[in-house]
């Protein structure tokens, strides 16, 4: 799912450089400058779950709940300079 999203924001990418390259309406360049930031924080988003899912759940059969805890503020961390 992430590959397919960040192929989709690689053309969106090239079309808004072919936009410029024609000189189009400003208004359109940032409508889809927008729409890329936000293409690219859902994949974001989306490949953070899957990585915390699998951290998590790895870190699962570990006895140390200290290093479960660490292992998810970090997470936590991450997220929040995602969002």
């Amino acid at each position: 799912a992430t590959q397919r999203r960040l192929a989709r924001i690689e053309g969106q990418l090239l079309g808004v450089q072919k936009m410029i390259n024609e000189s189009r309406d400003c208004r359109e360049i940032v409508q889809q400058l927008i729409a890329i930031r936000s293409a690219v924080q859902a994949a974001s988003l989306n490949f953070m779950q899957d990585v915390a899912s699998d951290c998590l759940l790895h870190q699962a059969d570990s006895a140390d709940t200290a290093a479960q805890q660490a292992m998810l503020a970090d997470l936590i961390r991450m997220l929040g300079k995602v969002s």
